[in-house]
């Protein structure tokens, strides 16, 4: 059974899922936009017979409340300093990371900072090349080119009940498996006074985890974490292309696709799940050998 705590980080009241004893090797769940961990829910009793899993909301999203004062400023660089926060106060030290959209940027900060604490890495749609982005990221990145207030302005189509619901069931083969209290509560946490502004500054910060894609590809060649790219193949955010170049840089990289969209654990969270424990197994037998 999953237990739903809170816990404050650097006056921060942060919202997470946890499950599975302490005592076993640890997973921490990164969701990205515009979910919260509320997207790992089917995900996490499948793990929890074997692995300690975490799943925070991260900053802007979910249930997490920031500070009011000083003012949070929202980028990845902070979201990725209150998540390594937030795993020294719940007392994770090494750990497996599940990186999904957004959480692939902030999980490659804690690896950056941190790889002696990463044991390895499933990356579920979550890009760190520049091949792997596709077409729908151009509105966004007319803004990061000229960040105007038309340009702002522009992207708040993004924030709309109907587009989170088309993200949750683009490409996936029967709209009737997807479950409409995902998109519905994300769209309704997003709607939240403030939290549209809070969107807008991600999406032109987002230019800052393109930046550093390069450093991400030195960590994956320097490093060599086991790694588990997981992909929804119909994602129209996030190319098939950016799970094949994982291989580029960690030619030991395990590359699956999926016939799904973006949102691959509404659809598929067995199968996910299935080949996550074959693949943590593996990799922890050949860590011991």
């Amino acid at each position: 059974m999953a237990r739903f705590n809170f816990i404050t980080v650097d006056d921060h009241r942060l919202f997470y899922r946890e499950a599975g004893d302490p005592k076993n090797p640890a997973i921490l769940l990164l969701h990205g936009f515009p979910s919260s961990s509320h997207m790992f829910r089917d995900l996490i009793p499948l793990l929890a017979e074997n692995y300690h899993v975490i799943a925070p909301d991260l900053p802007g999203f979910g249930f997490t409340e920031v500070r009011r004062d000083p003012p949070f400023k929202f980028s990845f660089d902070t979201l990725a300093e209150v998540i390594a926060a937030f795993t020294d106060a719940v007392g994770i030290r090494r750990h497996a990371i599940y990186v999904f959209d957004y959480g692939a940027p902030v999980g490659f900060r804690l690896a950056l900072a941190r790889p002696e604490q990463i044991t390895a890495i499933i990356s579920q749609n979550g890009n760190a090349y520049e091949e792997g982005l596709s077409e729908g990221w151009n509105p966004i990145q007319a803004y990061w080119r000229e960040p105007t207030a038309e340009h702002r302005a522009a992207l708040r189509a993004f924030l709309t009940l109907e587009a989170t619901k088309w993200q949750y069931v683009h490409g996936v083969a029967d709209e009737a498996a997807v479950a409409p209290e995902s998109y519905t509560l994300d769209a309704a946490l997003m709607a939240r006074p403030g939290n549209d502004e809070i969107q807008l500054d991600l999406f032109l910060d987002y230019a800052s985890n393109v930046a550093l894609y390069p450093a991400f590809q030195d960590y994956f060649r320097r490093e060599r974490p086991p790694l588990l790219a997981i992909w929804g193949c119909n994602d129209p955010f996030f190319l098939p292309a950016g799970a094949e170049a994982y291989v580029k840089d960690n030619p030991k990289a395990e590359v699956r696709f999926l016939d799904t969209g973006h949102f691959a654990l509404e659809t598929h969270s067995a199968e996910i799940a299935a080949r996550m424990i074959d693949f943590l197994d593996r990799s922890a037998v050949a860590a011991a050998a």
